[in-house]
C-alpha cells in the first residue's frame, strides 16, 4: 500500500483517539513519537511537579504536532509482513454453493506452490452460531475472511477450542500448504499433496504454525459458499490492506441438486441456516425451497457484478461455469491462473490432466473429496440420474439462473436422455457496464 492510502486508511483509524485530547504530556508524546530509538524521550514528569502554562495558541501548536507525529510514527512502521521477494500480496476469494465443484476448483488453488489455502473456514463461524440465518451471519464470515487474508488466525479464538492444532481447521488436510513447510514436512512446497499421508504425519502441528505458513506466499485463498450477495464483499474488495479477487463458480441446478441428494444428510445444518429454521436442521426438501435459494443468489451476484457494479470490482471478478472446466480444463485452468496471478507448471498440468481424466463419477463416499474421475461425464450425470418430474421442477424455480448462466432447458425425457444435445450455451465474452464516476 502507498503511503498516502496508508495514511488515508490510518487517519480514519485514529479519529477519537484518546491521545488527541489536550494532556500535561503533549510534549513527552510527541518526543517519544519522534525520537529515534536511540535516543528516546524523557519519562512524564510526576504529578506533583509545577507545569508551565501554555497559551491556546501554544497548545494547538503542541496538538497539531502530536498527531503528525502520531502518524507519521505508525506510517513508518513496517506493515504486514510481505512473501518472499516483497511483491504484494494476492487474495482470491473462490465465491461458489455446496455441491457446484468448489472442491475441486479449491484443489487447483491449493495445489499450486505459491498459494496459500483453506477450505471453508466460515464453516466454524456457521457451527458455533447455528442458531443465526445466513443474512445475519453474514457480517461474522466477512470480519472472518479479512482477518484469514491477512494471515490473522488469532479471529478463529472465537469458533475454536482454546486448545488446538492445525487439524483444528475445517478439512485442514485438503490445503497443501499446511501438509508442507513451514507448517508441515509431509510434503515439499512444490509437490502435490495427498490428504491421508497429511493426516497421518501433521496433525498435531502446533496450529501457530498456520499464520506463519500463511505469511510465506504470495497468495491467500479461500473457498466459501456461505455468501449469498455480493454487496456483503464491497467493503473487502474497497479494503486497501487487501488485493481481492473474486472467482465465481456456478453450476447447472439440475446437476447441483443431484449432487445435493448425493450428499442429503451432511448438508441439514447449513440448510437449516439458509432457511432461517432456528437451528432447525433440514435435510429433505420436497420443495426444492434450497435450490430456490442457492440459484437466487448466484442471480444477485452475478448481476452485482455485470450491471453497472461499482468501479472498485474492475478486474476482480471472474465467473467461471464448472461443465466449461470439465471440458476444456488445462484452458480454462491456464486463463483463471492467468485472473489470479498464478502460472500453470508442468507437474501441476499433470495433475490436472490425471485428476479430470480418471474413471467413473466418483462414488457417495467421495462427496467432499477431491479425487481422480471422468469431468465430463461428472457434468452430465444428472442426466440419467433425475427423474424427469424432478427436472421440471428445478428448471422452474431456477429459470433466472439458467437463462443468465447459459444452460439450455429441456422440455422432454428424450431431450434430457439424448447426449448429443448439448445444454451448454456458448457465453459471450465478459461484459461489465462500469458505474460513473460522476
Amino acid at each position: 500500500m502507498s503511503h498516502r492510502a496508508r495514511l488515508n486508511h490510518l487517519l480514519k483509524k485514529t479519529s477519537g483517539f484518546p491521545g488527541t485530547q489536550v494532556s500535561r504530556h503533549l510534549p513527552w508524546v510527541c518526543d517519544q513519537c519522534c525520537s529515534s530509538p536511540s535516543s528516546p524521550g524523557q519519562w512524564p514528569p510526576a504529578a506533583s511537579m509545577r507545569l508551565p502554562r501554555f497559551s491556546s495558541r501554544t497548545v494547538t501548536v503542541l496538538l497539531l504536532a502530536q498527531t503528525t507525529c502520531l502518524l507519521l510514527f505508525v506510517v513508518s512502521r513496517p506493515g504486514p509482513s510481505s512473501p518472499a521477494g516483497g511483491e504484494e500480496r494476492v487474495h482470491v476469494l473462490v465465491l461458489s454453493s455446496w455441491r457446484s465443484g468448489s472442491s475441486f476448483v479449491g484443489q487447483l488453488f491449493s495445489q499450486h506452490p505459491d498459494v496459500f489455502y483453506l477450505m471453508e473456514p466460515a464453516w466454524h463461524v456457521w457451527t458455533t452460531l447455528s442458531q443465526g440465518s445466513a443474512a445475519t451471519l453474514h457480517m461474522a464470515v466477512r470480519d472472518l475472511m479479512r482477518s484469514v487474508f491477512l494471515c490473522d488466525m488469532d479471529v478463529f479464538d472465537a469458533y475454536m477450542p482454546q486448545s488446538r492444532n492445525l487439524s483444528a481447521f475445517f478439512n485442514w488436510a485438503t490445503s497443501r500448504a499446511l501438509c508442507s513447510p513451514p507448517a508441515c514436512n509431509a510434503f515439499p512446497r512444490g509437490s502435490i499433496s495427498k490428504e491421508g499421508i497429511c493426516k497421518t504425519l501433521c496433525t498435531r502441528q502446533p496450529f501457530s504454525l498456520a499464520r506463519e505458513a500463511c505469511r510465506s506466499y504470495s497468495h491467500v485463498v479461500l473457498k466459501e459458499v456461505r455468501f449469498f450477495n455480493l454487496q456483503v464483499l464491497y467493503p473487502l474488495l474497497s479494503d486497501p490492506a487487501l488485493n481481492l479477487r473474486i472467482v465465481h463458480l456456478v453450476r447447472d441446478p439440475r446437476a447441483v441438486l443431484r449432487s445435493r441428494e448425493t450428499a442429503g444428510p451432511l448438508l441439514a445444518r447449513d440448510n437449516g441456516i439458509v432457511l432461517g429454521t432456528n437451528g432447525r436442521w433440514v435435510e429433505a426438501d420436497p420443495h426444492l425451497r434450497l435450490m430456490r435459494e442457492v440459484c437466487r443468489s448466484h442471480v444477485r451476484i452475478a448481476e452485482a457484478a455485470t450491471v453497472k457494479p461499482p468501479p472498485f470490482l474492475r478486474g476482480r471478478y471472474r465467473l467461471v461455469r464448472f461443465e466449461d472446466l470439465a471440458r476444456e480444463p488445462l484452458a480454462e485452468i491456464r486463463a483463471l491462473y492467468a485472473f489470479t496471478g498464478l502460472t500453470l507448471t508442468p507437474q501441476l498440468k499433470t495433475w490436472i490432466h490425471n485428476i479430470t481424466h480418471g474413471l467413473g463419477i466418483g462414488k457417495p463416499i467421495e462427496a467432499f473429496q477431491t479425487s481422480s474421475r471422468n469431468a465430463r461425464n461428472v457434468s452430465q450425470a444428472w442426466r440419467h440420474a433425475l427423474p424427469f418430474t424432478k427436472i421440471l421442477r428445478v428448471q422452474e424455480v431456477c429459470a433466472d439462473a439458467l437463462q443468465l448462466l447459459g444452460y439450455r432447458p429441456v422440455y422432454s425425457e428424450d431431450q434430457q436422455r439424448d447426449l448429443t444435445l448439448d445444454l451448454l450455451l456458448p457465453r459471450s465474452p465478459d461484459h461489465f457496464s462500469w458505474a460513473s464516476h460522476d
